[in-house]
């Protein structure tokens, strides 16, 4: 497509009859989006985005937090044009030089210098994988009956078959019996403790002991690994203080239990580190990673094992990892994930990452002006918005009161674009956001909360 093409009417119209008779969307209801029109996009430039008929919003939640280095950079288009022409994929049992170079270049940010990446095709695959290689590691180390899987009450670690199973999210949307083997334990929430607890420290505590209440209980020679994000986006962007996540490498530790950091969102500086777990001090044994990883301009996900995990897989026929993934590690993607990277050094995304979201922190604070704000929390560009009915007892709106209808018209209607906001918004721009977007997307979430307010006869 051109720059600054228009498109007439019944062009519109015409993709519109398409989709509305062909296409099945992602997590979307093919009724309510064939009677409303589907929104489609034709354009982007570093935070904005420009559909089809002419107007322009900016992204807050970097499409599904990945659009990291924004919008519209040439030479990540350019990098993959190149390599298509070179050799757009190689021969079997082979590989090409951009996906040997990125997993150099994983290891050069990563906790692990020694690290070795196994490559997939996305998110869902990455957790899938990690899975897979935690239980055939317990195999090769001596836990031949390891089989569990702990994780957490309400994270999302994607939607295949086997991870519904962890954490069973409503929005993976579980069909049928889970995975064998998986077992959920308490999600840290300060705002909320599950379990207990005065201080963020106590709750956090008690959250991660129930880690290892569950191993205890199910037998620590059946469990294989524990996984969870180092800030979950899906149960409400709770940043824990760095004793949980301590506490987690410990029990890991103690019960010889592979601890999985699902950083396919906070992977590549979205909390303001390279890796989320940086924020932490831990060195997880798995990370799984995709989505910023190219920036989405091309599918790519990968599974970041450390050496200690990797050197099992090191020996005869016994040892080695079948695992198969027909596009893991595609040059094309991979070589768009070098320029992708390439730009995240350039431009120092990830210092901007952590310099913005203290901004964007400081900004929000005036919004507790809003009666219906209950808690303002997240870290780096990963933060958030919770409104509630009643701020003593925390009671959150139903879904009668229509918040997650008319916030996203709302927010809209001020030039933001979110696809999911309700009791929750969520606020999770580019990395390369400048100051004033910054303030003007607070400025926007201001008005539209206020206007709900409105509209809710709140004032």
């Amino acid at each position: 497509m051109a720059t600054g093409q228009t498109f007439s009417g019944e062009r519109i119209e015409e993709l519109q009859q398409i989709a509305g008779e062909h296409l099945f969307m992602h997590a979307m209801q093919t009724k309510d989006w064939r009677e409303s029109g589907l929104q489609i996009f034709v354009k982007g430039e570093g935070c904005w985005v420009t559909d089809i008929e002419g107007n322009r919003l900016f992204d807050m939640t970097s499409s599904l937090w990945y659009k990291s280095a924004g919008y519209g950079h040439k030479e990540i288009a350019d990098a993959a044009y190149r390599q298509m022409l070179e050799i757009s994929s190689p021969p079997a049992w082979s590989t090409a030089i951009p996906t040997i170079e990125l997993s150099g270049k994983i290891a050069e940010h990563y906790h692990d210098k020694d690290a070795r990446t196994f490559f997939v095709s996305g998110g869902s695959e990455a957790v899938e994988t990690a899975v897979k290689m935690a239980k055939k590691y317990q195999i090769l180390s001596g836990k031949p009956r390891a089989y569990k899987v702990i994780s957490r009450r309400n994270s999302y670690h994607g939607s295949t078959a086997m991870a519904v199973s962890l954490g069973r999210s409503a929005a993976a949307d579980p069909a049928g019996p889970e995975m064998v083997g998986a077992v959920h334990v308490a999600n840290y929430d300060a705002y909320r403790p599950p379990l207990g607890g005065e201080t963020k420290e106590e709750i956090a505590l008690k959250c991660a002991d129930d880690f290892e209440t569950a191993i205890v209980h199910q037998g620590p020679e059946t469990v294989a690994a524990m996984i969870a994000e180092p800030v979950s986006q899906m149960s409400g962007i709770h940043v824990p203080p760095p004793a949980y996540w301590q506490r987690l490498r410990e029990i890991a530790d103690k019960y010889d239990v592979v601890l999985i950091a699902d950083e396919v969102i906070t992977g590549f500086g979205r909390l303001g580190e390279w890796f989320g777990m940086t924020c932490f001090g831990v060195a997880p044994d798995i990370t799984t990673v995709a989505k910023a990883i190219t920036s989405g301009y091309a599918p790519l996900g990968a599974v970041i094992a450390s050496k200690n995990v990797a050197d099992a897989f090191m020996g005869g026929e016994a040892e080695t990892f079948r695992h198969i993934i027909t596009f893991g590690g595609h040059p094309v993607s991979a070589a768009a994930a070098l320029a992708n990277i390439a730009i995240i050094e350039r431009d120092d995304l990830v210092g901007n990452a952590k310099r913005m979201g203290e901004r964007l922190s400081e900004r929000l604070q005036p919004l507790y002006e809003h009666p219906i704000v209950g808690d303002i929390r997240g870290i780096g560009l990963l933060q958030t918005v919770e409104l509630v009915r009643d701020r003593d007892t925390k009671e959150s709106f139903p879904s009668e009161a229509g918040l997650a209808d008319r916030l996203p018209d709302l927010l809209a209607e001020r030039g933001m674009l979110s696809f999911r906001v309700g009791n929750i918004v969520s606020m999770c721009p580019p990395l390369c956001v400048s100051e004033d977007e910054i303030d003007f997307m607070v400025k926007s979430v201001d008005g539209a909360i206020g206007a709900m307010e409105n509209e809710l006869g709140v004032r």
